[in-house]
């Protein structure tokens, strides 16, 4: 049986492939990603917009009407615009986020790039955003993209992940390993 995150994930990849390759034939692909980004942004402020996108309450009319004024007000139209309407006319909004996740790592790699994703228990400068960049750079091959979260709750250090693999020189890790081994001795 798939799980329901799996279903998500390939929902979200087919129809980001779908928009990449249209973006690509009308040479518009940093254009539309500028625009899904735009729209990302937009569901991380507001918390309506997010429950319309993630409630299965509201009907597909509903959705697209609302997704359609939204997009309309940010200046976002065109091929993204027609898009957001086909998803919300579809009912896959829910799976929006993950499109948009998609979209960026489609063109990513057709760029020659490979993102990580850096968990960060304090803002990076950008020296040290760079210098991160350039060790990544040396151990994957490639150009990378750094997508930087700051997550206190880690104390210090970082988690990287980088496709399947993930690197975790957090305090919190270490402290929790260190409990582990103390309870095994005492």
């Amino acid at each position: 049986m798939a799980d329901t995150s799996q279903l998500i994930s390939g929902v979200a990849e087919r129809y980001a492939s779908s928009l990449f390759e249209l973006a690509l034939e009308a040479g518009s692909v940093e254009a539309v990603g500028a625009d899904l980004d735009r729209f990302q942004g937009l569901i991380d402020e507001s918390a309506d917009l997010k429950r319309l996108i993630e409630s299965p309450v509201f009907s597909a009319d509903e959705q697209q009407r609302a997704v359609s004024a939204v997009a309309a007000k940010a200046g976002i139209a065109g091929m993204v615009g027609n898009f957001l309407k086909v998803v919300a006319a579809n009912r896959r909004l829910f799976a929006l986020p993950g499109m948009i996740r998609a979209f960026r790592q489609i063109a990513a790699a057709h760029r020659g790039e490979v993102t990580a994703e850096v968990t960060s228990a304090h803002a990076l400068t950008p020296a040290q955003e760079q210098e991160l960049k350039s060790a990544l750079k040396g151990v994957t091959g490639k150009d990378v993209v750094v997508a930087v979260k700051v997550d206190p709750s880690l104390l210090g250090g970082l988690i990287v992940k980088v496709g399947s693999r993930q690197i975790d020189t957090s305090l919190r890790t270490k402290l929790s390993t260190l409990k582990l081994a103390l309870k095994e001795v005492g």
